[in-house]
């Protein structure tokens, strides 16, 4: 039996698994059995960042695993792993090459929700149907009210849960400011123990955060210059203010993904490779994610034993998360490191952080949320201290050398340690406002995974 004919789920390269995970990072232990069973000196173990259902996770890590059986050594046998975790992606962000049937939203197209997304959010929400059935009502009926934005953002902050977030810790706290795949999640200033950590989007007046979103879409390309003219008073264009509330919504969707990948990596994904490689030492692991699922791999090195080998390789395309995340000290303040400080070193191998400056995603709404927390001047302003990985690379980290993906193919990537890629050559493509924040289905990309793990032929 081939490989191709040996792998299930629609995916056309073999053997190959679904390691599944609740939103509590609990395993499902079936396909945790199916993982374990797999026949491979090598391991490839992909996260997806967001997906409306399993079949779209499953169509993405069969597209991008597609090259990887002509680019292997003769001495590799590969496993395929797709993980799957609870997260959530609006049905009118499509993947370039990749979503025949999904269509971009057009500029002034209007903020309703579609009946994809809907469903999609009272899975992801499950119990909410009255909060979500409201919210698109007024998403969909856009009334030019005060009090009409007064109530959104009521719901959206008891969708999103704010009143039970906890102390921030500082080292978390450096990691504020991941996105998702259209805009900011959750930013605030460093935090300092026994403050809670409430995300500006949820405390500041509702009005000023859909206009300042509004603001952004039109910065991103989403929405045509003017579209929020004219003026913000009440009954002078607030009903354009409903695309800055649409984004809102998304935000408390990504601030809850980001929550759920750091728990799914740390307490889910980590001990399951370390029991893994327990009963198999001889396996070489490589760790791949997109946008939040590239914080799911890196919090699932937090679980690595102390002296262990097994993770061989680490790749993070266009992650959302923090560009200090492996930073020992942070620069604006030399007392705390990132929330990753010195994971790096648990990796037997490189840690690639993937990034291109056509993500819009990642670099215009990340400067918007500085802004809205105060500690931008400019409302468009790029504030380094909450950049994203995938953005700009590995900042901080004192001796990681930044190569583009010419070169880093041509001459291969340094044998250990952080690794910034400019994949901005290929990773280019998309609409607005998230631009090329999903263009990672690439044979180059696939390259660089294989290089990083010295897996090549």
């Amino acid at each position: 039996m081939s490989d191709a004919t040996a792998s299930s789920g629609g995916i056309g390269v073999g053997p190959y698994a679904e390691l599944t995970f609740d939103s509590d990072g609990d395993v499902d232990l079936s396909s945790q059995a199916a993982v374990a069973a797999l026949e491979a000196t090598d391991l490839l173990v992909f996260a997806h960042g967001w997906n409306s259902d399993r079949s779209t996770s499953t169509r993405l890590f069969d597209r991008f695993y597609a090259p990887f059986p002509g680019l292997v050594g003769p001495g590799v046998r590969l496993g395929y792993v797709g993980v799957v975790w609870p997260s959530i992606r609006f049905s009118d962000e499509p993947i370039p090459d990749f979503d025949r049937h999904a269509a971009l939203a057009e500029p002034g197209h209007g903020t309703a929700l579609d009946p994809a997304t809907l469903r999609a959010l009272g899975e992801f929400w499950p119990g909410r149907v009255a909060e979500l059935d409201r919210v698109a009502e007024l998403l969909e009926d856009r009334p030019e009210s005060a009090a009409a934005f007064t109530e959104f953002g009521a719901l959206i902050r008891e969708l999103a849960g704010v009143d039970a977030v906890d102390a921030a810790d500082p080292a978390e706290a450096s990691d504020a400011g991941v996105t998702g795949t259209w805009g900011v999640a959750a930013v605030t200033a460093v935090a300092v123990p026994a403050v809670r950590d409430v995300p500006a989007i949820f405390t500041h007046d509702v009005l000023e955060v859909c206009r300042a979103f509004t603001d952004g879409l039109i910065e991103a390309g989403a929405l045509p210059v003017g579209a929020a003219e004219p003026g913000f008073s009440v009954g002078g264009g607030l009903r354009a203010l409903w695309n800055g509330a649409k984004e809102l919504l998304r935000q408390a969707t990504y601030y809850q993904m980001k929550k759920r990948a750091g728990v799914v990596g740390e307490c889910g994904l980590g001990p399951v490779l370390a029991e893994l490689a327990g009963h198999r030492p001889a396996l070489r692991i490589h760790l791949i994610g997109h946008s939040f699922g590239a914080r799911v791999v890196s919090f699932s090195l937090r679980a690595v034993p102390d002296g262990a080998r097994y993770v061989k390789s680490a790749t993070l395309l266009q992650g959302a998360f923090s560009h200090y995340a492996f930073a020992d000290r942070l620069p604006h303040d030399n007392g705390s490191g990132g929330a990753l400080r010195g994971m790096q070193r648990r990796v037997d191998g490189p840690v690639l952080a993937c990034h291109s400056a056509y993500d819009s995603a990642l670099k215009v709404f990340y400067p918007l949320a500085s802004r809205m927390a105060g500690d931008s001047a400019g409302l468009l302003g790029f504030d380094e201290r909450w950049g994203a990985i995938g953005h700009d690379g590995v900042q901080a980290v004192p001796g990681a050398p930044r190569l583009s993906l010419g070169a880093a193919l041509r001459a291969g990537v340094p044998e250990a340690g952080c690794v910034s890629v400019d994949t901005g050559s290929v990773v280019r493509r998309g609409g607005p406002p998230s631009g090329a924040h999903s263009d990672i289905c690439h044979e180059e990309l696939a390259r660089l995974v294989v290089a990083a793990g010295r897996m090549g032929r």
